[in-house]
């Protein structure tokens, strides 16, 4: 498992973005309980998350934060990354980001396949 933590703040509203090789639905899950075990990730308000399967299967969860599944998914198509789980995490602050919640979902995206050794 690889985490950025800290990767955007704004108005109060934290980021990070973690991920993982998976090969299925089940290695998802598994992520995702594994994430939610640190209190600090099981107290966020979204964990927002997707996945692109080497069968081309597309899955994807937005846990409340309606969109930002989508488009962790069409970052993870236009990258070719395959068989790995990106989850977006945000911590809410208390003001609405309209908009920029998804340019911050893409940034934490971007940031993460940077990251990420070829």
């Amino acid at each position: 498992m690889r985490q950025l933590t800290g990767v955007i703040s704004d108005r109060g509203s934290k980021y990070a973005v973690s991920g993982n090789p998976v090969q299925g639905r089940h290695d998802i899950d598994a992520f995702l309980k594994a994430l939610k075990k640190d209190k600090k990730f099981a107290k966020a308000t979204h964990n927002t998350w997707a996945a692109l399967l080497s069968d081309g299967t597309p899955l994807k969860g937005d846990d409340g934060e309606a969109g930002a599944g989508m488009v962790i998914l069409r970052m993870l198509e236009r990258e070719g990354l395959r068989d790995h789980v990106v989850v977006v995490t945000r911590w809410f602050g208390g003001k609405h980001l309209g908009g920029d919640r998804f340019r911050h979902v893409q940034d934490c995206v971007r940031a993460y396949i940077d990251a990420e050794p070829s």
